[in-house]
């Protein structure tokens, strides 16, 4: 496994990157003492490792996790300070949140042509909750937490939460969590629909990695990008406009080298071979 590490503000080692044998990237947030809490130093190693996932041929899936006892338990309680410091400013356009947030929304993990599956070890909360929503697939490990907590903080459903979530679990449950912004466990999670899977917390690794390396071995890298914007864009869109592109991008689907490798790999009984992701997909 070839291992590095990205990062800024002179913390080298705020997001840890390691790609896999078997084509899985790592990456993993590396703020344990402060449970991983989301400031300038996470985002910008969080951007590079998914950027150097996204851009590298041999990486097929991304597995997402926290190290220590969490995930990611929400902004950075510091950094909001200093963005508080602005409030009542003669800044006309208000504090400047991006500080916190970094040079993109989480939406943007949607965007990817690589699935990302999270791997939620610990305590989930605030933009914590919103990263890993965004991802394609969750895995919880059995005591995670969870919540949104905007609402017990003064703040609003951010950047995009109030999108994913109802689209996730419905809207009577999504507005349930946003209002009342309690705690609930990694079972009720499941319950919802919101992670595949609850498993023990020395298994949480194992199963991400196992499904990864399912889809890294199993899956068109074209398909899996294809369905990904399906999936997402369809979201917008009515079943009649969903439904004419699918019928288009199945057309241009059977052009490509992977639809006769799925095929004659399925009669052959043998692992698929598709060829690696091709830009302009």
């Amino acid at each position: 496994m070839a291992s590095d590490e990205a990062g800024s503000d002179g913390g080298g080692d705020a997001v840890r990157y390691e790609v896999t044998a078997a084509g899985v990237a790592v990456v993993t947030l590396n703020r344990p003492d402060r449970l991983n809490t989301w400031g300038s130093d996470i985002s910008s190693g969080f951007y590079s490792a998914m950027d150097r996932a996204e851009a590298d041929p041999a990486v097929r899936a991304i597995v997402l996790t926290g190290n220590g006892r969490a995930f990611c338990a929400g902004a950075h309680l510091g950094a909001m300070a200093t963005i508080g410091d602005s409030l009542g400013g003669e800044d006309a356009d208000g504090p400047d949140v991006s500080k916190i947030v970094g040079e993109r929304h989480p939406h943007f993990l949607t965007t990817l042509r690589k699935p990302v599956i999270a791997a939620v070890n610990g305590a989930c909360v605030g933009i914590g909750l919103t990263h890993a929503l965004m991802c394609d697939v969750r895995f919880a490990a059995d005591g995670a937490k969870f919540a949104t907590s905007f609402s017990r903080r003064g703040l609003i459903a951010e950047y995009g939460i109030s999108w994913i979530l109802p689209r996730l679990v419905g809207l009577g449950a999504a507005m349930d969590l946003l209002l009342s912004g309690r705690t609930f466990s990694a079972d009720e999670a499941a319950r919802l629909g919101l992670v595949k899977d609850v498993v023990a917390p020395d298994r949480l690794m194992a199963a991400a990695m196992e499904y990864a390396e399912d889809l890294a071995a199993h899956c068109s890298p074209a398909s899996l990008a294809i369905i990904k914007e399906q999936t997402y864009g369809d979201a917008e869109r009515d079943v009649v406009d969903a439904s004419a592109r699918a019928e288009k991008l199945m057309g241009e689907s059977l052009l490509r080298p992977d639809v006769v490798e799925g095929i004659v790999s399925f009669l052959e009984k043998r692992p698929p071979n598709f060829p690696v992701l091709q830009e302009g997909l």
